[in-house]
């Protein structure tokens, strides 16, 4: 029943979570804006964003264990207050040292918030409808990406950059409205700071590096597709990149819908080797509908596979690892968009953008391998299964 998957916790979480992440994607491209009115422009920008990204994989790789120590509600504040209130400085000064203190500070604070907010999605679900409970999750907090991104530059034009700050602050004091009724409960289980323990398991770490293979294109397109269009094609390259976030976030959700019905493992390689396809047909980048149909593809594919792998590895996760598989899979989120941003860069100085986005595919249809290995071996354990119990 629909009553059964959106309870009344569930639905406090995730307007807590759509006001939290909406603190992060307002200031994502603003704080780099920011920081660069300094001398060193380029550099101050870059920096930001890079120390952000920093305090986040570091964090995510303790979460598991501040977790079992602090429960869900606590982390969940401790994780919005770090994202909201370091901003305060920047209203305060533009130094460059403290705008980079205060990335690191709200990268951490996105750490906590992300792991803790999936293995909450995951435990506030029925068993049966996990997949689709962690789809609307990943419905809800898309909707920040789509709208707040783009919102945060326009105020930050209208309003200057103060006003944008004092708004993102407001966005992270409404997040903590609704997490007083958030679950107070710690992750069960005896495991759940210990991610090598769960990294162990063959199939989850399979899941781990397939997922990584896709996120390789997510870090790329959004640094890397407007340079490759070009600056008479601008207007491509946003349109495209927009068509892209909405399908993600639709497929996020349909996705796990799908999965709890037909089966997770069942879908993961269709939809891998759509997101392969789109990631292909960017080499095409003097083909503006050739991009576009690209980039549609790759959403619906890419939106499609974080649900399905996610899934699948708490589905495979005793229920007291859940907050290490939460961390796995952002690690694996966050470091695949990092490395596939600088990957794709050393390629592309060299090589030319149309080869980089070709190898870029080339990894996405490798990862197919261990993909098809791993429905294999589950199928062949059911039918040896089956044959036991009869």
């Amino acid at each position: 029943m629909a009553g059964d998957l959106m309870s009344r916790r569930m639905v406090l979480f995730l307007l807590s979570s759509i006001a939290a992440f909406s603190n992060f994607f307002l200031l994502f491209a603003v704080v780099p804006l920011y920081a660069s009115r300094s001398d060193a422009a380029t550099v101050s920008a870059g920096l930001a964003t890079g120390a952000m990204m920093l305090g986040t994989v570091l964090t995510e790789l303790v979460t598991p264990g501040l977790l079992s120590r602090l429960g869900f509600r606590n982390a969940m504040a401790l994780g919005i207050l770090m994202l909201g209130v370091p901003t305060i400085g920047m209203i305060a000064s533009d130094d460059t040292a403290l705008i980079l203190v205060i990335s690191l500070l709200r990268g951490a604070g996105l750490a906590i918030l992300v792991v803790a907010g999936t293995s909450l999605a995951a435990e506030l679900s029925p068993t049966g409808r996990r997949g689709e409970g962690l789809g609307v999750y990943g419905l809800a907090v898309s909707v920040p990406a789509i709208l707040a991104l783009p919102a945060g530059i326009w105020l930050s034009k209208h309003l200057g950059f103060d006003g944008v700050f004092g708004i993102s602050i407001a966005t992270a004091l409404l997040a903590l409205l609704f997490v007083p009724q958030l679950p107070d409960q710690r992750p069960e289980g005896e495991q759940q700071h210990n991610m090598l323990l769960t990294l162990r398991q063959g199939s989850i770490a399979r899941l781990t590096l397939i997922f990584g293979a896709t996120t390789l294109t997510s870090g790329v397109v959004v640094t890397f597709l407007p340079l490759a269009l070009g600056e008479d094609a601008r207007n491509t390259a946003s349109l495209a990149l927009l068509l892209q976030a909405c399908a993600v976030s639709l497929t996020r959700w349909l996705g796990g819908r799908l999965g709890d019905r037909f089966g997770a493992d069942r879908l993961l390689m269709p939809f891998l080797l759509l997101t392969a396809i789109g990631t292909l047909l960017l080499t095409r980048t003097g083909s503006p509908g050739v991009i576009v149909t690209g980039m549609l593809l790759f959403g619906i594919g890419f939106g499609a596979v974080q649900n399905l792998t996610l899934s699948m590895m708490f589905a495979r996760a005793p229920r007291g690892e859940f907050s290490n598989v939460s961390a796995l899979w952002n690690l694996a989120f966050d470091a695949g968009m990092g490395v596939g941003a600088v990957g794709f860069g050393l390629v592309a100085d060299r090589t030319g953008y149309a080869w980089g986005f070709a190898v870029i595919a080339a990894i996405i249809f490798a990862a197919l391998i261990p993909t098809w290995r791993d429905r294999q071996s589950r199928m062949a354990r059911a039918a040896a299964g089956s044959e036991l119990s009869s």
